[in-house]
């Protein structure tokens, strides 16, 4: 039996719901062995018998429950043009249904009077409940033709059934005159919970396409195209032309083509983008280079080992894809409480007309009929609608405040339940790039008066302000803050001397004349084979510090060492307290790096962490998430690099820190602005006032439900006559909204620190 597997565009997924009933129609289609639904990329897995059912029938299946198939391949420009298009005409539906609900609103709570308002108020709600709104008329129709329910079809149930009762009664008003009823209408509760629910559905739309990008980005980092040697002749050629054993020629400021490895040249390769290390890697012949990496100072041939879909760039595109894909659909609460809800409700309405029709032979038809609608009316769900989205938009309004991004609700709903904290090292508990912790004098050269330390201190500037070496670029800023905080800034600056016969061997060192005087500035090889001699002291200080894998530097001059500069990359000012912070809240917190055992050793001892996993790849980071989520943790993943995007994404939730990486900000959930880790403490106490206030807000919107659709249903009349009519039904409905309001507002004030 031969299958066919496809992945094709679904168009018209707003939910989690839409997406896991998509999955479930066609799982249950024969012929269908695997359906996949991802609600990130928008995509749908289909793994099929042609013999059995066709492309068009699984279309068709999608098509039933109000969704688009697109079976045909769509180009990244097509697929982003797409989605634009579909955010546009969301917003463009949000808009007009304000414009037209507006002037219904104001007619109906303060122009009532007027004359033809009841027409006007009318002629406004149709076309928002007609074409503003109609999308969710046609999913509940196809939804109750499967007999689920949804959301959808709380809005359809409500809206329409106010509506209906109220268009009657602007057609028909005498019907219920007659009878001794007054003949409200509803239209303002109708178009304000049409337009409420579309502005919802636009943020979500925004944010989900924004969760996409994150794969187009990282898309976009490999390059189109490669010079390659081939008999002998050099050409550029299309990446997708390239083979196995190609050569590839790479010129300094070029990025790596695909995977490979060096046959020819010396340079160092900045890979931060893929392992996360701060320090560029010098790169021989043999060694392996990495796709998408930038080639930062030699030329380099190098070998095509890995190409298209095996590069370590596609897989780890390959990696978010699968997580993002294998996130369990979170259910809201109101989503699952309307599968049951929806149908109780139409039960007790009718319960109600047929109970009113037989008690009440005489009067009760009327009667029957607007307690039926009463019970429509005051079920619905506008206080359910505004539950989540008003405690989100204060929340979100506080945390931004804060320096804290927040996507969606489901990130505020599953952080407050984190129980495990795994923390990238560089960039995130570290500053991210090398910095001067020590430097270490030579005694003897303070003997020489022309040569006290300040003036070396400008020698170094000068001639590292010459290199493109990040330990070049650590000197220079530390040396020159030094000598400004000693000198004074009016005074000359250490580089205004001339520098002459510079030189520069890569991955060694460097070499220049300055005031006259030949200096040597590198590692300890380099200065030893420039014919220096290394104090005893020096390398047993080395000896020593090493152990805290600090890296060292070496200056001389005139043939003698004069100091020793050490460096790395230190824990960042506040990350020890904002750890030590999370683990009195209860959390366990892990450190992952792609650097060696004992550089993350010595940063996980001094952040006071631990757990900890050194030289882990983007893929053993994912592995390491995934293996805390089966222990039972709710994982919370922190990271800023490229190489953090896998993790960050099978995570329960991501975090990324915003002086990251644009594909880890969004692939994360949560971007924190300033990359400051003790905002991550605030994050998650706002997390838990905000979902607080979401449940608090469920509750009483479902707990007025509970009170007021039997008063509506008319319980309280066979003992005290009391009869709900539909405009205190309104007023009722109103209020419930008033107060979820008023209590998401009281967020504001509340003191997170």
């Amino acid at each position: 039996m031969a299958y066919t597997k496809g992945i094709y565009r679904v168009d018209g997924m707003s939910c989690a719901s839409c997406a896991g009933s998509i999955q479930t129609m066609l799982s249950a289609q024969a012929g269908v062995r695997l359906a996949s639904v991802n609600l990130a990329s928008e995509q749908v897995i289909v793994e099929y018998d042609p013999a059995v059912i066709t492309l068009q029938e699984v279309a068709k299946t999608v098509d039933e429950l109000g969704f688009r198939l697109i079976t045909r391949d769509l180009s990244q420009e097509e697929e982003h043009d797409l989605a634009a298009l579909r955010l546009k005409r969301l917003r463009v539906r949000t808009v007009l249904s304000a414009t037209f609900s507006v002037p219904v609103v104001l007619i109906a709570m303060v122009f009532h009077h007027m004359q033809h308002g009841n027409l006007v108020m009318m002629a406004l709600t149709i076309p928002v409940l007609a074409w503003f709104g109609s999308e969710f008329f046609i999913i509940a129709w196809k939804r109750m033709l499967h007999f689920s329910a949804n959301m959808d079809t709380l809005v359809a149930l409500g809206t329409g059934s106010a509506f209906v009762f109220s268009a009657f009664n602007t057609i028909f008003p005498e019907y219920l005159l007659k009878r001794g009823f007054e003949p409200h209408v509803y239209y303002e509760a109708a178009t304000v919970i049409i337009t409420f629910i579309l502005l919802g559905r636009y943020f979500e739309e925004k944010a989900k396409q924004k969760t996409s990008e994150a794969i187009r980005k990282l898309m976009g980092l490999g390059v189109k195209t490669a010079r390659v040697i081939r008999n002998g002749i050099e050409k550029e050629m299309l990446i997708s032309k390239i083979v196995i054993g190609d050569v590839l020629v790479i010129r300094p400021g070029e990025k790596i083509p695909t995977d490979g490895r060096v046959i020819e040249g010396f340079s160092t390769i900045d890979e931060s983008m893929i392992t996360g290390e701060s320090v560029p890697v010098n790169k021989w012949p043999g060694d392996e280079v990495i796709g998408a990496t930038i080639n930062q100072t030699g030329g380099l041939k190098v070998m095509a080992e890995k190409i298209g879909n095996e590069t370590m760039l596609a897989q780890i595109i390959r990696l978010v894809q699968e997580a993002q894909g294998s996130k369990a659909p979170i259910q809201k609460l109101a989503d699952k409480i309307a599968a049951v809800f929806v149908p109780v409700v139409l039960c007790i309405a009718v319960l109600t007309f047929i109970a009113w029709t037989v008690w009440q032979p005489a009067t009760g038809a009327p009667l029957a009929f607007i307690a039926a609608v009463t019970v429509l009316v005051i079920a619905c769900p506008c206080a359910l609608g505004l539950a989540t989205p008003t405690a989100l938009m204060v929340g979100l309004g506080k945390a931004a405040q804060h320096g804290i991004l927040v996507k969606d609700a489901q990130s505020l709903e599953i952080i407050c339940k984190t129980t495990a904290i795994v923390l990238d090292k560089t960039g995130t508990v570290t500053i991210g790039r090398p910095q001067v912790t020590n430097v270490f004098w030579e005694p003897a050269a303070s003997l020489r008066p022309s040569q006290a330390g300040r003036d070396f201190q400008s020698a170094i500037v000068a001639i590292e302000s010459m290199s493109e070496h990040p330990f070049a670029h650590a000197l220079v800023n530390f040396f020159s803050e030094v000598h400004d905080a000693v000198n004074g800034e009016s005074k000359r600056h250490p580089g205004d001397d001339v520098v002459s016969d510079f030189g520069s061997i890569t991955g060694k060192g460097v070499s220049a004349l300055y005031s006259g005087d030949l200096y040597h500035i590198g590692s300890r090889s380099f200065i030893t084979d420039s014919g220096c001699v290394l104090p005893v002291w020096f390398a047993e200080e080395e000896l020593k510090l090493k152990k805290q894998a600090w890296s060292f530097v070496y200056v001389s001059c005139n043939s003698s060492v004069v100091a020793m500069v050490s460096l790395a990359d230190v824990v960042k000012p506040g990350s020890a307290k904002a750890i030590a912070r999370l683990q009195e809240m209860g959390l366990q917190v892990h450190l992952l790096s792609g650097d060696s055992v004992a550089i993350t050793a010595h940063i996980a001892a001094e952040a006071g962490i631990g757990f900890f996993k050194a030289e882990a790849t983007p893929g053993e980071k994912s592995a390491y998430v995934r293996r805390l989520k089966e222990q039972g943790f709710v994982v919370a993943m922190v990271g800023d690099g490229i190489n953090d995007s896998p993790a960050l994404a099978v995570a329960d939730i991501g975090i990324a820190m915003g002086t990251g990486t644009d594909i880890a900000i969004e692939s994360a959930q949560i971007t924190l602005i300033k990359g400051d880790l003790e905002k991550l403490v605030t994050a998650l106490k706002l997390s838990h006032e905000t979902v607080r206030t979401i449940r608090q807000n469920l509750f009483w919107a479902f707990f007025y439900n509970l009170i007021t659709i039997p008063v509506a249903a008319g319980v309280l009349y066979p003992f005290t006559g009391f009869m709900l009519n539909p405009m205190l039904a309104g007023a009722a409905m109103a209020f419930s909204s008033v107060s979820v309001v008023s209590n998401s507002l009281r967020l504001r004030s509340k003191r997170i620190d």
